[in-house]
Formats: structure tokens, C-alpha cells, sequence
């Protein structure tokens, strides 16, 4: 459902702690929208912008998932929204299932259930890039600790476990059930690590592919990219494979965008996404597809592309440069970080903490250009600005209550 420009004012940004919505607030505002700041954290650092107009605190997601959806429900009628922007995976997990409830009141930015589960589902996105032909690690879907023993002998060490689903709602407990990536070097390991999956969730058992981490993201319509981006990670969190604390804008690689492109097509897809690649001296292989506003957002907005402000014009109908060649309009070069992930980051490499010992980790002489960079003007941060400066304050009481919790000053 499009609305007219004239019926789309008020838009609500959930997951106000995280500076890929607080892009999206500064966004919109930017571009004369009333935005609602919405997030279950009180100290959320999106509700401390003055790009927002309205504060709307929630249950958890997490523990609390019918209570979530009630006040959402209630916060569009009272408040007016015109458009919900979900953020995280939590949250759209359970607007999707609800969503017959909204349909009526106003749009989500989210594709429908179906167009999801393409994205939702690993195994489901695993088959359609074969089909595709996009490369990908070699990869086994089993669910028992057997199969995973057996598929193991085709698969050199060390092996990635990674869950089909990484969120599960649970309508019993009422509540959302988180499964993680894990890897394993040798069959001990192999059997223990299946043990936290084996009749929760199956398991893509893959090849460990090393290389860098790179990201293609698209806003498209029907499944027609409208514009198109592209970055490298230079820091993670976790160190040894996760959310990028520190990346880089870099020109779009036609390969990969053609990967990309065919995967968004076949799925039909409108608004937002992102591909993720590891790129090596021997190719790009595919990760995942990951159907929901990617953490690095705010670095594409810094390098000049407002993915949030293009998304708004779609679901208004305003859509432009609809033709065969998306907007790649944008700043090549530009850094972006996370700065409580960047801190992570640092503390964790001089400190020599790893989840795993059989997998590279970086050396500690790759903090000292990594602290150049930190102190750098030039540095773009997801949640620091000179120009709404009260969500970084926010931000660093939220990182002091964690330290002093840590230590036992707070409970």
C-alpha cells in the first residue's frame, strides 16, 4: 500500500537505542517529517535527539511480545502514524505476525511474511542463490547431531555452525528465542556445539570462508533496485566475525551488485536490504541476505545516500529513477563507526580476548592506525554529532551503567 505524499506525516522509528534509527530520525526530520522515537530503553539515545518529536517507550520485544504489539497498536491510533519503520529483526519478527491488525491504519516498512522467510529462513536463502548461481560457501543443512557428524567428512576444519533462523517467536512463553553462530575444529567440538541447536533449530553446517566483509545495499520496488551501495568492514564485533564497529564506503563492484540484483528480483522485493559477501583473492562467496535496516546504515547516509529519506518517497509513491540502472550517487572513502563498538573493538585486541583460538585474530599492532582513525576529524560516528549532540551523551551514560555494572557498583 503507497499513500499519497500528503497522507504521509508522522513516521515511527522503533529501536531508538541504535544508531541505524537514529539515522533514520535525523533523516526524515531533515526531510520536514514528524518522527516518533520508539525503543523498550528509557535511555535510548534516539529519544535524546531533537530530530524527534515524539517519545514512545515500549515493552521488550524480547520478553514481552504481546505487550509490544498492543502499544505500538495503541501509539499508531493515538498519535497518528502514518508509516512504521522496524529496525531490528525482534521487532519485525512480530509486526509481521500482526500485521492484518495495521493494515488498516497505517503501512510497514517491511516486505509481506512470505517475501520474509526468503531472508528470515538461511536455508531458504541458500537454495535460491544456488538456483541463481551466486556463489557460496559449501554448506550441509542438518538438524541431529548425526547428520552433522556425517556431513562433517566433506567439509575441511574449521566448520560454522550457523542457525537457519537467528529469531524465533515463542507464543507459548511469549517471547523471542535467539540462536547464534558458533564454529567448531574438530568432531568433540562439533557434537557439543550441535547439542545447543539439535531440536530448537536446524543448522547450515559450512565451510569457514576467509575473507572481508563487504555489503551491498538496495532500496528496491518489486524487486527493481532503485538505488544501490556499497562497504567494506574494517572492525567487528565480535572481533573474530560479527557487526561492523568500524567500515568504509567503496565503490560498487558490478559483480557483486549483479549477485546481488538477481537475488533481489527473484525475491520480489520492496525497500530496503542489504548482501553480504566475504571477498577473497579467490571471489565473493555469499553470506546472508539480511531483510531488515542493516547496522552500517549510518555510514551510507554519511556518504550521501539517504537510504531513509528514498525509502519514505517510495512508500509515498514517489518513485524515481525507475529504469534498469539504480542511484549509485555517492561519497567513496567516507568512515563510519560505532564508537562503543569501536572501544570494544580496542579493548578486546589489546587484551588478546578471543571466542576462539583456531581462527584469525588480529594483532595488537592494529590498534595504533585504528586509534589514528578514532581521533580523526575526518571520522563519521553512527551516534555522535556536533549537531544533535544530546543521543552521544545519552550514549555515554548508557556505556558508564555498563561499566559500573560490570564491576558490582550497580545492580
Amino acid at each position: 500500500m503507497l499513500a499519497p505524499e500528503e497522507r504521509l506525516q508522522t513516521v515511527l522509528v522503533t529501536d531508538a537505542e541504535r544508531g541505524s534509527a537514529l539515522a533514520i530520525i535525523r533523516s526524515l526530520n531533515r526531510k520536514g517529517l514528524r518522527v516518533v522515537a520508539a525503543a523498550s530503553d528509557p535511555l535510548s539515545p534516539g529519544f535524546r535527539s531533537r530530530h524527534a518529536q515524539e517519545r514512545l517507550l515500549y515493552p521488550s520485544p524480547q520478553t514481552a511480545a504481546a505487550e509490544f504489539v498492543e502499544t505500538v497498536l495503541g501509539a499508531v491510533t493515538s498519535l497518528g502514524i502514518d508509516l512504521i519503520i522496524p529496525v531490528t529483526e525482534e521487532v519485525i519478527l512480530l509486526l509481521a505476525g500482526e500485521r492484518h491488525r495495521f493494515e488498516e491504519l497505517c503501512q510497514i516498512a517491511m516486505p509481506d511474511a512470505q517475501i520474509l522467510a526468503a531472508t528470515r529462513n538461511k536455508a531458504q536463502t541458500m537454495e535460491m542463490a544456488t538456483q541463481l548461481e551466486v556463489p557460496l560457501p559449501l554448506t550441509f543443512t542438518v538438524e541431529t547431531m548425526e547428520q552433522a557428524v556425517e556431513c562433517a567428512g566433506q567439509l575441511h576444519w574449521p566448520i560454522v555452525l550457523k542457525p537457519v533462523l537467528s529469531r524465533k517467536v515463542d507464543r507459548q512463553k511469549g517471547n523471542i528465542e535467539k540462536f547464534a553462530v558458533s564454529y567448531a575444529n574438530d568432531m568433540q567440538m562439533l557434537r557439543r556445539k550441535m547439542q545447543l541447536y539439535e531440536g530448537r533449530c536446524p543448522v547450515l553446517l559450512q565451510e569457514y570462508y576467509l575473507g572481508e566483509g563487504q555489503g551491498v545495499e538496495l532500496l528496491a520496488y518489486k524487486g527493481q533496485p532503485l538505488a544501490a551501495f556499497q562497504h567494506r568492514r574494517l572492525c567487528e564485533i565480535p572481533v573474530q566475525g560479527g557487526a561492523s564497529a568500524l567500515r568504509e564506503s567503496m565503490a560498487l563492484d558490478p559483480q557483486l551488485y549483479e549477485y546481488a540484483r538477481r537475488l533481489t528480483e527473484a525475491m520480489n522485493w520492496t525497500g530496503l536490504l542489504m548482501v553480504e559477501f566475504k571477498v577473497s583473492e579467490q571471489g565473493a562467496k555469499l553470506m546472508e541476505i539480511n531483510g531488515r535496516v542493516w547496522g552500517s546504515l549510518p555510514l551510507a547516509v554519511a556518504s550521501g545516500m539517504d537510504f531513509p529519506g528514498r525509502l519514505v518517497d517510495l512508500h509515498r509513491g514517489q518513485l524515481v529513477n525507475l529504469n534498469d540502472v539504480p542511484d549509485t550517487n555517492y561519497r567513496i572513502g567516507v568512515q563510519a563507526a560505532d564508537a562503543e563498538m569501536l572501544l570494544m573493538w580496542l579493548l578486546q585486541v589489546l587484551w588478546g580476548k578471543r571466542s576462539y583460538d583456531f581462527l584469525p585474530f588480529p594483532a595488537r599492532r592494529q590498534i595504533l592506525p585504528v586509534l589514528r582513525k578514532l581521533l580523526s576529524t575526518r571520522l563519521s560516528y553512527d551516534i555522535l554529532s556536533l549537531d544533535d549532540p544530546r543521543p552521544g551523551i545519552a550514549m555515554f551514560v548508557k556505556m558508564g551503567r555498563k561499566m559500573f555494572r560490570k564491576i558490582g557498583l550497580l545492580r
